[in-house]
């Protein structure tokens, strides 16, 4: 299991949040997928790494913008 945060821009709200969380975990091998709204990032636990692409394309479905690695 590895667990990688990420910087996510454009959330402001819990509505916000949850998309995310939504989106992200929908994506094979993901286990969770938890946004820290104060902090602007999603920590994703995962059987394997999840590559930047499929993940940003996740993150841009629920409306966001992925910013790389926190």
């Amino acid at each position: 299991m590895t667990i990688r945060t990420y910087r996510v821009e454009g959330m402001t709200c819990g509505h916000c949040a949850r998309s995310v969380e939504q989106e992200v975990s929908a994506l094979a091998d993901v286990e969770t997928a938890t946004v820290d709204l104060s902090a602007a990032t999603v920590a994703v636990e995962s059987v394997d790494e999840i590559s930047e692409p499929r993940l940003s394309a996740a993150v841009v479905e629920a409306g966001y913008t992925l910013a790389g690695r926190a």
